[in-house]
């Protein structure tokens, strides 16, 4: 009878453990306790951008908190020439660069067979003639020594300055796309050379005038709006420009770039910090 009963008790204790079993098995899922809704962090992109450090480096690192906030972490690499930005965004070492204008773009995409895009304009850097030996172009002597840079956009646009201002005539029809093959009219038998644009600044004693492009004239302490004997005016159609590949240029961080970049804090910091000597383009 003993034995019955501890056998009676032993099957009670299984069938109650499997209705138990039942039951938790038939509760939606619902009512179990919810996983956590807070979704996890959004992952920061790093967006490496190559610019000439006067005043492209400076304009972006003016924005790296913004974009901080909303993501992004901007690293920025700083370079002294004009090539090795547009290399390194090709071969994916860049994700963009800051330091050209349209028709270098087009002329670096010509020579190099790439197809390197505009993300968005940013600014005019307008350009100007230097010296430290005259104070006006009337005062250059026959057979003075100019200098010019040696990349063909930027010799286009030298030559095309010093015919607005009366130093040489130039053929027909080349506008900014002349060369110093196409002077037809030099009446000072000026001696032009075509240096590197960085050279520029530190050779300019060594001319009686020197054009020279804007980011380099900051770096050397130029003022273009007191130094420069003549320089272009604010219509000029030289927007420096972001630069990045067809496969990247639309990317989220990319447009959050472009989108800060022409905000009106950063039209404020350009108009603030170089008082004339960079136009903003937007």
């Amino acid at each position: 009878m003993k034995k019955l009963t501890l056998s009676l008790m032993a099957l009670f204790v299984v069938l109650a453990l499997a209705a138990c079993g039942q039951k938790a098995a038939e509760t939606p899922a619902s009512s179990a306790p919810a996983a956590s809704a807070t979704p996890a962090a959004a992952k920061e992109v790093t967006l490496k951008v190559g610019a000439s450090s006067v005043p492209h480096a400076e304009i972006l690192n003016s924005l790296k908190d913004k974009l901080k906030t909303q993501g992004v972490k901007l690293e920025v690499i700083e370079f002294n020439d004009y090539v090795q930005p547009n290399v390194q965004v090709f071969e994916k070492q860049l994700d963009a660069n800051f330091f050209q204008h349209q028709p270098y773009l087009d002329q670096y995409n010509l020579d190099k067979k790439q197809n390197l895009v505009k993300v968005v304009g940013v600014h005019i850097e307008p350009f100007g003639a230097y010296s430290q030996k005259v104070k006006s172009v009337t005062e250059l002597k026959d057979g003075a020594s100019v200098a010019i840079p040696n990349d063909p956009s930027n010799a286009g646009r030298a030559l095309a300055l010093m015919e607005k201002n009366g130093l040489i005539k130039l053929k027909d029809g080349v506008g900014i796309k002349g060369t110093v093959k196409d002077i037809i009219e030099n009446k000072k038998k000026l001696q032009i050379k075509e240096l590197d644009p960085a050279m520029l600044p530190r050779t300019i004693g060594e001319f009686d005038l020197a054009l020279i492009n804007t980011n380099y004239a900051l770096q050397a302490n130029l003022n273009p709006t007191k130094d420069a004997l003549f320089i272009e005016d604010k219509n000029s159609p030289y927007v420096n420009i972001i630069v990045s590949r067809p496969d990247n240029k639309d990317s989220e961080a990319m447009q959050k770039l472009a989108k800060e970049l022409n905000s009106a804090d950063t039209k404020k910091f350009i108009e603030d910090k170089y008082k004339g000597a960079i136009v903003p383009a937007f």
